[in-house]
């Protein structure tokens, strides 16, 4: 048995953030199902885990047997009640809607053992929002990945009034088992540390495509040279955060403060990515193609030769 005791994982939602979830804990030792309403979801979970299965080899070293370990600890049910059965820890990452993630918790709590830690992956909403749906509010609080889980290997651990300092302490235990820096957050707060960041920046990379003001690569370009090192800009981080996550957040924090133009980009989104089935990193489609996106190209962010000077030239306009 692990220090935290939680070795037994079901990751409730098979969605982008999720599917990494459960295969990275999996591949860091821990027994994981995941759980998804639609056996569509999962079969997607199921061929992104592939993808993930090359990344761990190329990236991370991994060899075919620690890849065939993996996926022998995985396991996937869209019977909410058998995935929960044996669980030590749950982690939610359902879509980020308030009223999905309320009914959730109704119908998950009377199915946990009694000592099963929930955690929720939200990543804009508080844990006191659904603490007392959870059915446990002291064995309840907030876990937060980052997308790209194997490299930004960030945690984010947030508590709610009545959360325990032992359910605090075996999700941070957790949380480093996997490999993750744990980001300890001192009071409840909307976006946490990450999306605190990250939002403002997304929002206004959206806004100048939305507005007409620059392009996806123009804008990704000058974030680049801004930030030398950095692997993507802030369109890219849309694609890999995901066109679906990306819409709920703005049209629900949009709705939530009167903002025009943060319903405007999540319309957008809507439009020109979602109704096209076009998803960002997980769809192979979004600002960029991948798995080659133009962002990666060697001479991105080089001076280009100046017989380009005509197609940066008619860009500009009044």
């Amino acid at each position: 048995m692990s220090q935290s005791g939680l070795d037994k994982l079901t990751v409730i939602g098979a969605g982008v953030l999720g599917g990494q979830i459960a295969w990275h804990s999996a591949y860091m030792g821990k027994t994981v199902v995941v759980y998804d309403l639609y056996d569509e979801g999962l079969d997607r979970c199921r061929e992104a885990q592939q993808q993930y299965a090359i990344i761990y080899t190329q990236d991370l070293n991994a060899s075919a047997e620690d890849i065939t370990a993996t996926q022998e600890r995985l396991s996937f049910s869209s019977d909410l009640a058998t995935a929960v059965v044996d669980a030590d820890v749950v982690i939610e990452a359902a879509p980020e809607i308030p009223e999905v993630k309320t009914a959730l918790y109704k119908e998950l709590a009377p199915l946990l053992p009694a000592e099963t830690i929930v955690a929720t992956n939200s990543s804009t909403l508080l844990p006191s929002q659904f603490a007392g749906d959870s059915g446990r509010p002291d064995k309840f609080c907030s876990l937060h990945f980052a997308n790209l889980i194997w490299s930004m290997n960030l945690a984010e651990v947030m508590a709610h009034p009545t959360t325990s300092q032992s359910t605090i302490l075996a999700i941070t235990q957790f949380a480093i088992e996997i490999g993750m820096v744990p980001i300890p957050l001192q009071k409840e707060h909307n976006a946490y540390v990450i999306n605190t960041l990250l939002v403002p920046l997304l929002q206004a990379a959206q806004t100048l495509v939305t507005n007409g003001i620059s392009t996806p690569e123009t804008i990704d370009r000058t974030y680049m040279i801004m930030n030398r090192g950095c692997s993507m800009g802030p369109c890219g981080i849309i694609d890999v955060v995901g066109m679906k996550t990306c819409y709920d957040v703005l049209s629900y924090w949009g709705a939530e403060n009167n903002d025009e133009q943060m319903m405007t980009n999540a319309e957008y989104i809507k439009q020109h990515f979602i109704d096209q089935g076009h998803m960002g990193l997980l769809s192979g489609q979004g600002y960029y193609s991948y798995p080659e996106p133009t962002y990666q190209s060697a001479d991105f962010l080089e001076v280009p030769d100046i017989g380009r000077a005509e197609e940066f030239a008619s860009l500009v306009s009044a």
